[in-house]
């Protein structure tokens, strides 16, 4: 299900996914399939970790990712949730070949 929640949005944020929702910024990008497509690639990564795991392992690869580099953005694209979301959103049949767990090659490579 997809939420239009346009103030809990700072900078140049315009999704979230929030189990079992999709949040996004403004009603047209629910017409951005590749944005739709990375927040549903995340729904899958929350749903194989039991939901508040994800949270979990999320903010802690954040935290670790924000003392190497130093930098909070550059900490959140290096996390192996996104990464594996940025490198996959165009394929939107990616959902349907993805082997459970993909985002743990992402951690180190």
């Amino acid at each position: 299900m997809i939420l239009i929640l346009p103030f809990i949005f700072v900078r140049n944020y315009v999704g979230v996914t929030l189990w079992p929702f999709i949040v996004l910024k403004e009603d047209k990008l629910k017409q951005d399939e590749v944005l739709v497509n990375h927040e549903k690639i995340h729904l899958r990564q929350q749903l194989e970790l039991f939901i508040v795991p994800f949270y979990l392992w999320y903010l802690l690869e954040w935290c670790v990712r924000c003392y190497m580099y130093r930098d909070a953005y550059l900490a959140y694209q290096n996390l192996s949730f996104e990464r594996e979301a940025y490198s996959h959103e165009g394929d939107l049949n990616y959902l349907n070949s993805r082997n459970p767990y993909s985002f743990i090659k992402y951690l180190w490579s």
